[in-house]
């Protein structure tokens, strides 16, 4: 499947956003939900009842269209391994949506697969500003970028669940290399649930809702 562009913008906004309210955010602490390759904003807001109470949330589309109707991160190219370009410009638009839409609440990005990457991207880029993450099935760009240095002195709490059967999407390295980079730079609770593929299961919701419980952000 391939993404249906191939001009990278210096920025690519975000253009839809899905919330429990239209005036967005509620200065509770936010959940920002990141969705896999070929989804979209609604696939992640059916696992906020499972992640504990006293969450607010909001779910966005990724800014590049995908052949089957869905919405992507970035284009697949060699898997695990994506290029920078398209990468930039989609944590530029998360960026600058959150600056513009949030103020100043704790936020927790949440992400599955190319989501779960860009939790890693939004922590590196900007690694004073938020309080922990919460990657799925996801991983970690394999360059080394300006904020690792700073993120490896706060080591923010990172949450980085896998399926022992997750071999057909991501390729097994890049999870291994997710695994080293979240042990040099986080403060990691990682988690591989035996028989699982490239899916969330209610185990793995269960130590995520436990996981957010501990960063002590709501009451």
């Amino acid at each position: 499947m391939e993404v249906m562009t191939t001009e990278w913008p210096d920025i690519a906004p975000i253009r839809t956003a899905v919330a429990p309210r239209s005036e967005g955010p509620d200065g509770r602490p936010l959940l920002l939900l990141l969705h896999g390759f070929g989804s979209n904003e609604n696939d992640l807001p059916g696992i906020v009842p499972h992640l504990g109470a006293g969450w607010d949330w909001v779910s966005l589309r990724g800014p590049y269209d995908t052949d089957g109707g869905g919405a992507a991160w970035f284009p697949i190219s060699v898997p695990g391994r994506p290029e920078r370009g398209p990468v930039e410009a989609a944590v530029a638009g998360l960026l600058a949506w959150l600056d513009a839409a949030t103020q100043g609440q704790p936020i927790v990005p949440v992400g599955f697969s190319q989501g779960g990457m860009m939790v890693t991207e939004l922590l590196r880029h900007r690694p004073e500003a938020f309080p922990g993450g919460v990657v799925m099935s996801g991983f970690v760009a394999p360059e080394p970028m300006p904020g690792d240095d700073r993120l490896a002195e706060r080591r923010p709490p990172l949450f980085f669940g896998r399926g022992e059967e997750d071999r057909g999407i991501i390729p097994l390295e890049a999870f291994e290399r997710t695994a080293a980079w979240a042990e040099g730079h986080t403060t990691p609770t990682v988690r591989v649930y035996p028989g699982l593929g490239h899916a969330i299961i209610g185990e793995e919701l269960a130590d995520v809702a436990a996981f957010l419980d501990g960063l002590g952000l709501t009451e």
